[in-house]
């Protein structure tokens, strides 16, 4: 069956599409006969009971510079003229974020949003992963230095990251000597109103950071992120490298864990973070990445396993 599918993403024009997942998900919609619109998550808005915005009809294809073209703008309504919206814009998870995740939840019963902008909303990256605690690295969430002070004197190199952060960015590595552990902390205060995460440096990050993506609650494929010259962090999009992985036992208790309930939240895109095939960081469900890479070293497709996942729920809706 074609279906109408959206895209709530960042400009076309900006993406790379050699590892984009984005661009993955909608090549594999193409590929399907589906028809594909973008739009900006500004031009969302609700009026008398409708949900619009002002769409461009695209077509796409893998070539460098010109992957993809588009038709003139026009205002859709989102619960009349779309089938399935995937909501694929970066964060920060912020105000306007949240909001546009508010308005797409209006939408429940009549147009299919993946990930479920309610469960997307009520499981940030850094807060729905304390769900799973037990598979965490020790970790202090908090804004006081005081107490901060105290866990860097127990667990001597931390690293200080923002709460609602993405893409490896502003992330601190604070040595055993903390001399600058004070002015960092200011820093992060004054910057961000929410508290911070405060974790030991895991000397297990030279082993890897491996990206699991789970599909409808199902383990789909992994690489392992290994960090570049120079830097402790390994987030592809701050200079490291992917490498094939399989999966260790933990991570495949972790996985057991937390699969029903992502399928349960309608959670059906994610990708978990564990670093050293042993500690979980992150649960990433707002626009995860890494089914490129990981399609590239397992011959895998996981965007069609996506749209498979997505036809399943439309059949049973």
């Amino acid at each position: 069956m074609s279906l109408r599918v959206v895209i709530q993403m960042d400009p076309l024009e900006t993406i790379k599409i050699a590892g984009d997942s984005s661009f993955a998900l909608m090549l594999s919609a193409q590929q399907r006969g589906h028809g594909l619109w973008h739009y900006d998550v500004r031009t969302l808005a609700w009026e008398n009971s409708r949900i619009t915005a002002w769409a461009r009809p695209v077509t796409v294809q893998r070539v460098e510079g010109d992957h993809f073209t588009a038709g003139p703008l026009s205002k859709i309504d989102l619960a009349q003229d779309v089938d399935v919206i995937l909501m694929r814009q970066d964060p920060p998870f912020d105000l306007g974020y949240i909001s546009a995740a508010f308005l797409l939840d209006r939408l429940r019963g009549e147009t299919l949003v993946v990930n479920d902008p309610r469960e997307v909303v009520n499981a940030p990256e850094k807060m729905f992963v304390l769900d799973y605690a037990r598979f965490m690295p020790p970790t202090l969430i908090a804004r006081r230095i005081e107490d901060v002070q105290a866990f860097q004197r127990e667990h001597g190199a931390i690293v200080v990251k923002p709460l609602h952060g993405n893409g490896g960015k502003a992330i601190f590595r604070i040595e055993e000597d903390a001399t600058n552990l004070s002015a960092l902390f200011e820093m992060f205060n004054q910057t961000w109103p929410e508290p911070h995460m405060v974790q030991p440096f895991l000397h297990d990050v030279a082993k890897g950071d491996k990206r699991i993506v789970l599909i409808d609650g199902e383990y789909a494929g992994a690489i392992n992120r290994k960090p570049g010259e120079g830097e402790f962090r390994s987030n592809l999009a701050q200079g490291g490298y992917a490498e094939a992985a399989e999966l260790t036992a933990r991570e495949e208790e972790i996985c057991a864990a937390m699969g029903p309930e992502l399928k349960r939240r309608g959670l059906i895109f994610v990708g978990i973070d564990v670093i050293g095939g042993e500690w979980l960081t992150e649960i990433n469900v707002t626009s995860p990445t890494g089914i490129v890479a990981i399609d590239k070293f397992n011959g895998t497709d996981s965007a069609g396993l996506i749209w498979d996942a997505i036809d399943r729920r439309l059949a049973s809706s």
